[in-house]
């Protein structure tokens, strides 16, 4: 069994919950807040970065540059319907979205989206977890390892474990900070 993997795959769990938060409007237009757009073009659903250029030219203002004037109407629509509570006005092949201010319900919300992300990676951690304690029981059901090191590794991964959750829950922290604060 390979701590470093193991340290690897609870990694990527932590780098999931990152990207989600980095989509989570604050306040402030990001480049990321427009990540989970998806446009109708070319008789597929693609992501927006495939057929645009997303540029923050104000921190209150996203702009995008659509590559192909015939999905200009498409790249509002998948905007508008993104569920992300902006309003993109289009301007020849120029998509302006300005940033509203937030307001304290919808700042509630944002902070039970993040709960609900920060909870599917805590699960994640945990069943990377749980994946190595399976393999260490067979691992020791084979003869491969014995008793002791069978402790001692599952210990490994248990320490293992609880430090990635308290990433997460620091990230959940910081991300709910940011939202909460004016």
């Amino acid at each position: 069994m390979n701590l470093d993997q193991i340290k690897q795959r609870m990694e990527g769990s932590l780098e999931a919950l990152r990207k989600e938060f980095a989509g989570l409007r604050t306040g402030r237009a990001s480049t990321a807040m427009l990540d989970p757009v998806h446009v109708d073009a070319y008789g597929s659903t693609v992501p927006l970065n495939q057929v645009a250029n997303v540029g923050v030219p104000e921190p209150r203002l996203l702009t995008v540059q659509v590559w192909d004037k015939g999905l200009v109407k498409a790249v509002e629509k998948g905007i508008r319907d993104a569920g992300l509570g902006l309003n993109p006005q289009p301007d020849g092949q120029i998509i302006r979205v300005p940033v509203p201010d937030l307001s304290q319900e919808r700042r509630l919300e944002l902070v039970k989206i993040s709960g609900k992300y920060t909870e599917q990676a805590r699960v994640a951690i945990r069943n990377v977890r749980r994946d190595a304690m399976d393999e260490l029981k067979k691992m020791q059901k084979d003869g491969k390892i014995s008793e002791d090191e069978h402790k001692n590794q599952n210990e490994k991964v248990q320490k293992l474990t609880d430090e990635y959750v308290k990433k997460v829950d620091e990230a959940m922290a910081h991300k709910e900070r940011e939202i909460t604060t004016v």
